[in-house]
């Protein structure tokens, strides 16, 4: 009826096109992960805490670097405005740490947008795993589609124009030509033992913390416990010595009766030390020292200061330059003036102790002039 309305009084409506496409999914359980969005989303974001506080330590800690627009004409550009609130419903922050996020599970991030008069005015992130590349004859992709609740949305990119209504970000996958490897799917193996060797200690807990074992019957040769006997041998031990709740309780055997552990022990098994080490290959695939995470062991950095610089510069801030360049690629072609997305990382706490050195540094080359050291300390030319 509004729709109507709109178009009968000649007025224009901007949304998502994919936005009223919404549908509830379920994964399926899975004992050894299959190398797919669902599945690898649900067994390592979903279910593995070193997974979890990758994804968040990396998307939290881009997401919170600021974009800066720097262009040539006089006044803010529209797209810091756009980049500032991408739409009603995200801030900056939130649209961000999501594209982020979908980027590191997936190994690829979609954002779509919503023009009004030919102009961007709003942007969205689309859930990569209903995104699907349509290749053109040549193998390049034309176009994509979304597919939600049954019902498909293909978005078409100009190649007149340049302008497209997918932005399409994803990280480098040697045998794939349209989609991008994600360091959850190269972690995966990690992943399982990891999540395998929780699932062994909640049953070994769950069992009083105890081995299992064999009871031996030898009561002498030829004698054997009837069927009534094992039976009401095998219910006792079932409702008085396992389970978290009888954890230490004394077993009272009856004549001819003798227990004998048979599994072998979590010192023997050295279980512990193999899920530290698939904490520490999960978190060396993410980029994210082990030290962040609180994983012992690990010696590489001389402390946490020089650990979360190491974060910072080799796996924060690539990535948040890589976003900004495809952001200003993508939305160029819809303006005329011209314009770059940059990481503004003058204020960045992380990052203080090196500004400091800079300025020390640069301030004290007498060599330089003023204008000079304004250029290589990023400030703008005095006026």
């Amino acid at each position: 009826m509004l729709n109507q309305l709109a178009r009968t009084l000649g007025l224009t409506t901007k949304t998502s096109a994919a936005k009223p496409l919404i549908a509830l999914s379920f994964g399926s359980r899975a004992a050894w992960t299959p190398r797919d969005y669902a599945a690898l989303s649900k067994e390592g974001f979903a279910r593995n805490p070193i997974v979890h506080r990758c994804v968040r330590l990396i998307s939290e800690a881009a997401a919170s670097t600021p974009l800066a627009v720097q262009s040539a004409g006089e006044g803010e550009h529209p797209v810091a405005r756009l980049l500032a609130q991408p739409n009603p419903d995200q801030s900056a922050q939130e649209f961000f740490e999501t594209h982020y996020g979908f980027l590191q599970i997936a190994g690829n991030a979609y954002a779509e947008v919503a023009t009004l008069d030919g102009a961007p005015r709003e942007v969205f992130t689309l859930r990569p795993d209903r995104m699907r590349v349509l290749p053109g004859k040549r193998g390049w992709p034309d176009g994509w589609e979304y597919s939600a609740n049954g019902r498909k949305v293909t978005f078409a990119r100009d190649r007149a124009s340049g302008r497209s209504p997918i932005l399409h970000m994803r990280s480098f996958h040697p045998t794939d030509d349209h989609y991008g490897l994600s360091p959850l799917e190269a972690a995966a193996a990690s992943i399982d033992v990891h999540n395998s060797g929780g699932a062994w200690a909640k049953a070994l807990l769950d069992n009083a913390a105890r081995p299992s074992g064999a009871l031996v019957f030898n009561a002498g040769e030829g004698s054997n416990l009837t069927d009534d006997q094992f039976d009401r041998l095998k219910a006792e031990l079932m409702d008085a010595y396992t389970g978290p709740a009888n954890a230490g309780r004394p077993m009272l055997l009856e004549g001819g009766l003798d227990w004998k552990p048979m599994a072998m022990s979590p010192a023997d098994m050295d279980f512990i030390e193999a899920r530290r080490e698939a904490a520490r290959e999960i978190a060396q695939a993410f980029g994210v020292p082990p030290m962040l995470l609180g994983l012992p062991g690990d010696n590489t950095y001389a402390n946490y200061k020089e650990a979360n610089l190491a974060f910072w510069r080799q796996t924060v801030l690539p990535l948040v330059r890589k976003s900004a360049r495809a952001f200003t690629g993508w939305l160029s072609p819809w303006f005329e003036n011209e314009f770059e997305i940059v990481a503004d990382t003058s204020a960045l706490p992380a990052l203080a102790g090196e500004r400091t050195s800079d300025w020390a540094r640069i301030s004290e080359a007498d060599f330089l002039t003023d204008a000079e050291k304004r250029r290589l300390l990023g400030l703008p030319d005095a006026s």
